[in-house]
């Protein structure tokens, strides 16, 4: 049974492929620099996307990646609900 957290990856997945982005899911392994859940690029614009429990919040590391992303002209966001990520690419 899957949790609530990849029920919601799985809910992004289909989104991304509707909406024609390219997307990659890296698989961490402890090696390495870390990232977020999602790298995207849709409509030549690099997204980076974190998704969470219900309720949750990024882990001061995943914050601290999401910074480094914009920093260097990227964009970030982080969801606990599928709507939110409607609204983000929406734009």
């Amino acid at each position: 049974m899957k949790t609530e957290e990849g029920k919601l990856k799985d809910q992004v997945k289909k989104y991304l492929d509707e909406i024609g982005a390219y997307y990659f899911m890296p698989v961490q392994t402890g090696y390495g620099r870390t990232t977020l859940d999602f790298l995207v690029c849709i409509r030549g614009r690099f997204w980076a996307i974190e998704t969470k429990a219900p309720g949750k919040k990024p882990t001061p590391r995943q914050n601290a990646v999401m910074r480094a992303i914009e920093e260097a002209g990227g964009t970030t966001i982080w969801l606990d609900d599928f709507e939110t990520i409607r609204k983000c690419l929406g734009r």
